[in-house]
């Protein structure tokens, strides 16, 4: 089971989390501030990092930049206040892989957690957040996605759907994979919703039948091509 870093400087909510992750297996490790949490964060052994945002020292923004220019992968859920909309998109750019809003509750937390580490092998190895395929590059890091060096706007869901597909080339992605990795197991979404969104993505993408990028495997999920 993974072992998770929460950096968090409140103590009631270092407890709590304590109690629910070890209940649930994990191996819990803390930091107290942001610089303890940078210190700790290069070091490998993590599965996870908990990051709160309002930190003192070096706040949560700060930690995650430094964390992903030093080449350090694990990934990171942010702890958000819910007045703060802006700085979880920053955090997102900054190569947060998700973030949740305080107050949340234990299960959903839980449920993020669970998703994200399927999601990554949670191995410190060098960060790429530049992927290139053909026409199109996707900027992880920056949650930013270009064709042909052009930006093209896309929804959270779109982005998350498109790199599930392109970090897997060649590899049918089952539509309960994608139900689960992208939506969790607490929110309701049918397959039908899976076949929206990636019909709209490809729209977005000029995924024209003559190139079919992302193909649908008829009955089982989806595919992004392998472009040599």
């Amino acid at each position: 089971m993974s072992k998770i870093l929460i950096i968090e400087d409140d103590k009631a909510i270092r407890m709590g989390l304590d109690d629910d992750l070890k209940a649930d297996g994990y191996e819990v490790d803390f930091a107290f501030d942001g610089p303890m949490g940078l210190e700790k964060g290069q070091k490998p052994g993590y599965g996870l990092i908990l990051l709160d945002l309002m930190l003192p020292g070096m706040d949560g923004l700060d930690v995650c930049k430094e964390l992903r220019r030093k080449n350090i992968s694990t990934p990171i859920i942010m702890l958000t206040a819910k007045s703060q909309d802006l700085d979880k998109v920053i955090g997102l750019e900054l190569g947060a892989d998700d973030y949740i809003t305080k107050p949340f509750h234990s299960h959903e937390l839980r449920a993020r957690i669970k998703a994200v580490l399927r999601r990554s092998s949670g191995n410190n190895v060098p960060f790429n957040p530049v992927i290139n395929a053909g026409p199109y590059e996707l900027d992880i890091s920056k949650y930013k996605f270009k064709k042909d060096g052009k930006t093209i706007d896309l929804t959270s869901i779109e982005f998350e759907l498109l790199k599930l597909l392109i970090t897997h080339p060649g590899e049918v992605i089952k539509r309960e994979r994608i139900l689960n990795e992208i939506w969790g197991d607490d929110v309701y979404v049918t397959q039908r919703t899976v076949d929206a969104h990636i019909a709209k993505l490809r729209r977005k993408m000029g995924d024209k039948e003559e190139q079919n990028w992302i193909k649908c495997m008829r009955g089982v999920g989806y595919k992004f091509v392998e472009i040599s």
